[in-house]
């Protein structure tokens, strides 16, 4: 394990990457990027994205290394940004996602953005917290790829119902939210398939990411 002030440095690059990819997704959504490229143009970036993500953390050791010392509440938490799927709702009763991607994925992501917070912050011991994560990390899991795999077969069957998703908000969800949220459920599985006690979940507040 690398020292504290070898891993700050790492920290900030991270989030540096993190805030010019966010930046970026923002960017190409505003200006209505995704619009001028044919389908299936949201399938190629939700998966290209997610690959690259995953190799990253798989293949960068600092970023590795990272990850493996990062509080797992930090990592959860991250999924309370899954209470966007309201957003979901809202594009369907306007007429501009179809029923399949909005109200199903939807609710699922509402779900799974509540249970992080419960997860995280029902007091409970450290070992039945770390149940708990695995129950939320695979319910959490299943649901976004389902709703990559909705997104996949929408955009080959009837890719016009897709619109939204090439510009904001709903750009943001195969650019920057979806491959983020895979490859962090990937990372919590390997964290938490680590031997008890040594990885467990701590009681918040998380650490500083």
């Amino acid at each position: 394990m690398r020292p504290a002030c070898l891993l700050n440095p790492v920290r900030n690059l991270i989030r540096l990457a993190l805030w010019t990819w966010f930046l970026a997704a923002l960017v190409v959504g505003r200006l209505g990027l995704l619009k001028a490229v044919p389908a299936p143009s949201l399938s190629g970036v939700l998966l290209g994205l997610t690959v690259l993500l995953l190799a990253a953390c798989t293949v960068i050791p600092a970023i590795r290394t990272w990850l493996e010392t990062v509080d797992l509440n930090a990592l959860v938490l991250l999924h309370v940004s899954r209470l966007i799927g309201y957003a979901f709702l809202v594009l369907f009763r306007q007429g501009r996602l179809p029923y399949a991607l909005a109200v199903t994925g939807g609710w699922g992501e509402i779900v799974a953005g509540a249970l992080a917070l419960v997860a995280v912050f029902l007091p409970m011991r450290a070992s039945l917290r770390r149940h708990a994560f695995i129950i939320w990390n695979t319910i959490g899991l299943a649901n976004v790829l389902l709703l990559a795999a909705t997104v996949v077969r929408i955009e080959f069957i009837l890719p016009w119902q897709l619109g939204a998703l090439r510009f904001l908000p709903g750009s943001m969800l195969p650019t920057f939210l979806m491959p983020l949220i895979i490859v962090t459920h990937i990372v919590l599985y390997g964290r938490l398939r680590a031997p008890a006690g040594t990885s467990d979940p701590k009681a918040p507040p998380p650490a500083d990411v």
